[in-house]
């Protein structure tokens, strides 16, 4: 499943992420805002179970939530999504996948992997900026299944009609939400018009 998410604010927020002359300081606050901004419908399925607390007043029935949140950047470039999630759901757990590309086999390649011991049992939101080719992603998504993550959500900012095929095509079960889908890959494998390379511009590298 599919989710490209309209608003108004979204749409202003990637203007400011696209745009060539924004700071590291900018690009970097205004993407936790964007991701903070995603998480009021990335989270609008979470389940819920009924309980009863003891308000100033008497006692209520209401609900919290029913399922661990676990956060599992892909490094570098999705640590820039964690704080923005986080604020929102403080309990949430963080997991990390560090991944490279091969340069002989253009394959990517997990050389870091570390996760809470609730995957099972928790909704896992992986966290990366850009979906491009599909690549990191469909294998990201797969070290976290193999670590027995069952309920599953893809979170980027922008992402490539190629990148989304690939997942669909490679994971049905995962739900792929987006600020904004983009025209396509140029020769490079960049998403155009994209944000550039988003882990370069929110630590400032080249």
């Amino acid at each position: 499943m599919l989710k490209v998410l309209k608003h108004p604010l979204l749409t202003h927020k990637l203007t400011l992420l696209r745009r060539r002359e924004t700071t590291t300081k900018d690009f970097r606050e205004t993407l936790e805002e964007i991701s903070g901004l995603m998480a009021y419908e990335i989270t609008r399925d979470l389940p819920l179970r009924e309980i009863t607390i003891e308000t100033p007043l008497e006692k209520c029935k209401t609900y919290e939530l029913a399922m661990d949140v676990v956060l599992v950047p892909v490094l570098r470039a999705g640590l820039g999504m964690v704080d923005g999630i986080s604020n929102l759901i403080p309990t949430a757990r963080v997991g990390h996948i560090g991944m490279y590309r091969d340069h002989v086999t253009l394959k990517p390649m997990t050389y870091y992997s570390k996760f809470p011991d609730n995957l099972a049992n928790a909704i896992v939101m992986v966290l990366d900026p850009m979906l491009a080719t599909g690549g990191s992603s469909t294998a990201a998504l797969q070290v976290v299944k193999d670590h027995g993550a069952k309920t599953i959500k893809l979170v980027c900012v922008v992402g490539a009609p190629e990148g989304v095929d690939r997942i669909m095509k490679d994971h049905p079960d995962v739900q792929i939400y987006l600020a904004e889908i983009d025209e396509k890959l140029n020769d490079h494998g960049y998403i155009v018009p994209g944000l550039g390379d988003a882990g370069d511009r929110i630590f400032g590298t080249k």
